[in-house]
């Protein structure tokens, strides 16, 4: 995919957004989008001298909206609206979050209800696929009255101000578009409000992580299979008939897919007869039912990103009526991100217990307490005199503790803004922030379980697992040797989470509700 166009009538996707992000695709305008940004212009432009007062067009903004501005002061206005909201703080966001915002930021423009030229959408355009990237301080929206001070930063460097990156270095907005031979925009009515009056910071970051969460939760599915084998442990508590009866989508799915994974496997014959253990652990017998939850609400959650992907998100709106030259602009509160902040404190804690029950699952494997398992203890080379990977389980027990923290919803805690006008605040961008953490958390916990159940699988030769298992501890063995003696499991443990990054992990045989 080299280029995408905007079309107002395509849907935008997760997978179109990490495109735009990530491998830098460039973006084009359909002319459908052309039209409907020039048509809602064109009703804007209709009002702009008929003397009554406008949000945002013609006034102030938030608890200011009833001052109205002179005709001849609305470019002073919409300038200035930006410099002022460009009030964040804090490290950066990264290269691929930023691209995201901007790629949604010019979607939802081009759907012709925010009043802005067609040179203002074209003009966020250039940015991306001139690979210019606003420097964007990640604190200070409270997602609510849109993703304002993020957008502001971006908004700056359209208009030949703030910072931006290019070409792996910082520099001024000014000279990054001067060596793009781009020229800076002068924003006219409503279009200073309309680039930073939107969700576009949260969902395009939201997008991003459940392109993210979706690879891990794979290798989440396939670390499970192979932990039930290296530990030795039953499949009989995959058996169809149990979920038929539980009734919950997602455990059947989950129980459906690990005894695909695990067909043919000949370690579990291994241990058929005279095996007197009547029950495994929970973190083995209960994770279709604790993965099938994460697996629902998952599905439930990317379905609101895709609804936000295909928003209009602005205030005020721009409708035209039928019969009549004059348009209805309408205000309302579009930009409130709570629609995505919820869902995404919501996988917060879903991801918890994702990476919750893999850390129980290693520490039941590492212990070598069931001796049935037929492991050495830490799956040490040497007992005693060699630690094996002891110090792996207290790694993932570390990464599951900060998890805990992050698993508390940020959208629950509202401080007012603006003077008691924005009195309900969403707070969704922070919801992100945690939510990207605890994904990337929840990796290295399954990076760890797949390094020590591929160990524990080769323990048990000549007995091999499934068939899809074993290609599982191929791909391992492609970047990770098997344990000898003792060496640092950093640098196995991060080649892992690569791995799992790139989808390496990634089987189809439950994809069809998950992007």
């Amino acid at each position: 995919m080299n280029e995408i166009t905007l079309c107002p009538t395509i849907a935008l996707t997760p997978q179109l957004v990490e495109a735009v992000a990530r491998t830098k695709c460039t973006v084009a305008l359909s002319a459908e989008g052309q039209s409907r940004i020039t048509t809602s212009r064109a009703r804007l432009e209709s009002i702009l001298g008929d003397g009554l007062a406008h949000y945002g067009i013609n006034t102030g903004f938030g608890s200011l909206s009833q001052t109205q501005i002179a005709r001849d002061e609305l470019e002073d206005l919409q300038r200035n609206l930006i410099r002022s909201h460009a009030a964040g703080v804090g490290d950066p966001l990264d290269t691929d979050v930023v691209r995201a915002m901007m790629f949604i930021l010019a979607a939802s423009l081009s759907r012709g209800y925010s009043g802005v030229r067609l040179e203002t959408v074209e003009q966020i355009l250039q940015l991306l696929n001139n690979n210019i990237t606003p420097i964007v301080p990640e604190s200070g929206s409270v997602g609510a009255s849109g993703d304002l001070a993020p957008l502001a930063h971006v908004a700056l460097v359209l208009m030949g101000e703030g910072q931006a990156q290019y070409n792996g270095s910082t520099i001024s907005g000014a000279e990054a578009l001067s060596k793009a031979g781009i020229k800076p925009i002068t924003l006219e009515a409503k279009e200073g409000l309309a680039l930073i009056n939107g969700t576009h910071l949260m969902t395009g970051r939201f997008a991003l992580i459940t392109q993210d969460l979706t690879r891990t939760l794979h290798a989440a599915i396939i670390a499970n299979a192979m932990t039930i084998d290296a530990a030795r442990a039953s499949h009989g508590y995959l058996d169809p008939r149990i979920y038929k009866v539980r009734n919950q989508p997602g455990a059947t799915r989950v129980a459906r897919t690990l005894r695909t994974l695990l067909g043919d496997s000949s370690i579990v014959e291994s241990h058929a007869v005279d095996d007197p253990r009547v029950q495994d652990p929970y973190s083995f017998r209960c994770s279709p039912l604790v993965l099938g939850s994460v697996i629902d609400a998952v599905d439930s959650c990317v379905a609101r990103v895709h609804d936000e992907l295909n928003a209009v998100t602005d205030n005020p709106l721009i409708f035209g009526v039928d019969g009549s030259d004059t348009p209805d602009i309408v205000s309302a509160g579009c930009f409130h991100g709570m629609p995505v902040a919820l869902p995404m404190d919501m996988l917060a804690i879903s991801v918890s217990h994702l990476a919750g029950i893999a850390e129980r699952r290693l520490y039941h494997m590492l212990s070598a307490f069931d001796e049935q398992a037929n492991l050495t203890p830490f799956m040490s080379p040497k007992p005693g005199v060699m630690s094996g990977f002891m110090i792996v389980q207290y790694a993932a027990a570390a990464m599951c503790n900060e998890l805990i923290g992050l698993a508390n919803p940020a959208s629950v805690a509202n401080i007012s803004t603006c003077a008691g006008m924005e009195d309900y605040n969403s707070f969704g961008p922070r919801s992100a922030a945690k939510l990207a953490r605890a994904v990337k958390l929840a990796r290295s916990v399954i990076a760890t379980e797949l390094l020590c159940s591929a160990e524990g699988i080769e323990a048990h030769r000549p007995h091999r697992s499934g068939v899809a298992v074993e290609n599982a501890v191929t791909v391992i063995r492609s970047v990770v040797p098997p344990l000898t003696q003792d060496r640092s499991p950093s640098p196995d443990i991060a080649a892992i989470e690569q791995l799992i990054h790139s989808g390496a992990f990634h089987s189809p045989l439950w994809d069809e509700r998950l992007n």
